[in-house]
């Protein structure tokens, strides 16, 4: 090419200014996407996603069973319900969110799946169960600031010493001794501000005395859980097995059946070795689950006894605190039925604030309120399973099942039958799971040639082992309320003292059970 040519080739427009413009434009353009993309990217928490990812998991599960074709017998909103109370007890495990938002979702689950008014569901929201919680954490409050936690705290430590092992042992006596007789919501409630005191005394820092938290507090809600069934005052399940027995199988013409009119040293003789027996099996079992920071507390009870002594006698505030916690036990015990054990705890509370004995700040402060949510939440979760039939339908699927695969007599009758029991508890209180299970599990006894009596037993004492969750029994939501533990402390500790207590039920119904007849 000559340079005449070349010259004349040459366009100004288009060599020059126009030059390479597409190429130009393409850069620009990967810039601002590059530039958007960190925009973007930025603003989201990849560690964020991975935190809540049984969050996602749940969610996918849940929905998944709720799209699912709907199983024979149970109805779509059943379906829904227990699709909702497996996502519940995901998270309530996994604590991928913050515990009380499950039961905020639960709320907004019950009124946009299962299309119930919203109005009934804030009325199952607030039933006396969840007022006997909200007051029993106030009563708390008020033992704290009136000092009295560590007057009791080196009451029981003068009794059983420094070491780790017994103190637990100490309080698992104490709490099950009371809560055989006062209720375990009532002696979890007390108890508490002991178990805190304990623990802070040992360390200010949470994070430090995890392990040693865990194994106080939960001898505190296992000893109130073991000695529930020892004696029919000890919880609804009880009194209620005892009125179906009598309502299903007494003929007062009959003297053969009068046998199923339990009455109250009956029931001790068949269930009270249950608590004997685990007594010393829970303390163990604690101490070797969470593997506590310290196995000698001395230093902790130097503290507490210095200060004990500081406090010097019992100042008149204290004992008007001891007067108005006793006349609000005295109000459980002979006035529960008739006005309900909550109203008699927020009266008992409302005493506090009307004496000037606590502020209401104080309440306010010291309550988490958070788990009076979780709570009411669970309970009516329970409610939607028993009137949507889910209880129901679970039940009899477990008693078909356990009858197709020749399991409907005498050692697998029971295994099956406190199996069903635990799981359905997990979802919904025990009074509940045994008003559900109970007038099916007797039935099918008869049917399969099993004793009702020891069928009765198997599924009050077996509601007793809902220990999976925080919500799944009241002293467990009690404890869960100090903030020392997690979900998942609930399910370590759970799974093991679930399974030592089916062992020890099953013993007791094959070997001591028949003697009694």
């Amino acid at each position: 090419m000559t340079p005449v040519q070349s010259t004349a080739d040459f366009s100004l427009a288009r060599d020059s200014l126009q030059a390479n413009e597409s190429s130009a434009r393409l850069g620009r353009f990967r810039r601002r996407g590059y530039q958007r993309y960190r925009l973007v990217s930025s603003q989201i928490d990849l560690s964020m996603v991975w935190k809540r990812r049984w969050f996602i998991i749940s969610m996918l599960l849940g929905f998944a069973l709720m799209s699912a074709p709907t199983p024979a017998g149970l109805s779509h909103e059943g379906q829904i319900v227990l699709a909702m109370s497996v996502m519940a007890t995901i998270l309530f495990i996994t604590e991928a969110i913050p515990l009380p938002t499950v039961p905020l979702l639960i709320i907004v689950g019950e009124v946009l799946l299962l299309k119930v008014d919203a109005t009934k569901v804030a009325q199952s929201l607030m039933t006396d169960s969840v007022l006997f919680i909200m007051g029993s954490l106030m009563l708390a409050v008020a033992i704290v600031k009136q000092r009295l936690d560590k007057r009791i705290a080196w009451w029981i430590v003068r009794m059983t010493g420094t070491n780790v092992y017994w103190i637990s042992f100490g309080i698992t006596v104490v709490c099950g001794v009371l809560a055989a007789f006062i209720g375990e919501h009532t002696v979890a409630a007390m108890m508490l501000p002991v178990g805190v005191t304990l623990i802070t005394l040992t360390s200010n820092d949470p994070k430090k005395v995890h392990n040693l938290a865990a194994v106080i507090l939960f001898s505190i809600a296992y000893g109130c859980s073991i000695a529930g069934v020892a004696t029919p005052s000890g919880g609804a399940r009880n009194a209620i097995i005892i009125s179906y027995w009598k309502d299903f199988f007494y003929d007062p013409l009959n003297p053969e059946t009068r046998r199923y009119l339990m009455d109250y040293v009956s029931w001790i003789y068949y269930a009270f070795p249950m608590f004997l027996l685990r007594l010393p099996i829970v303390a163990a079992l604690l101490i070797f689950t969470f593997k506590p920071e310290v196995t000698d507390m001395s230093r902790a009870i130097s503290r507490l006894r210095t200060q004990v002594s500081m406090q010097g006698p019992v100042k008149m505030s204290e004992w008007l605190t001891i007067a108005v916690f006793l006349a609000t036990i005295a109000g459980w015990i002979a006035f529960s039925t008739e006005v309900g054990l909550g109203v008699i705890a927020i009266s008992g509370a409302a005493a506090f604030l009307v004496l000037g004995l606590v502020r209401w700040e104080d309440i306010n402060s010291g309550v988490n309120w958070g788990v009076v949510l979780l709570y009411a939440a669970a309970i009516s979760l329970g409610v939607e399973m028993k009137e949507t039939g889910a209880a129901e339908w679970v039940a009899g699927s477990v008693i078909m099942a356990m009858n197709n695969i020749g399991a409907g007599s005498d050692l697998g009758f029971n295994f099956v039958v406190s199996l069903l029991t635990i799981a359905v508890s997990n979802t919904m209180t025990a009074g509940a799971a045994v008003a559900v299970l109970a007038p099916i599990v007797l039935k099918t006894a008869v049917v399969a040639g099993e004793d009702p009596i020891s069928a009765g037993f198997v599924a009050a004492i077996s509601s007793a082992f809902g220990y999976l969750t925080p919500a799944a029994q009241p002293a467990f939501t009690i404890i869960y309320a100090s903030g020392y533990l997690k979900g998942s402390d609930f399910l370590k500790i759970g799974v093991r003292m679930m399974l030592l207590s089916l062992i020890v039920l099953l013993l007791l119904s094959t070997f001591y059970w028949p003697l009694l007849r």
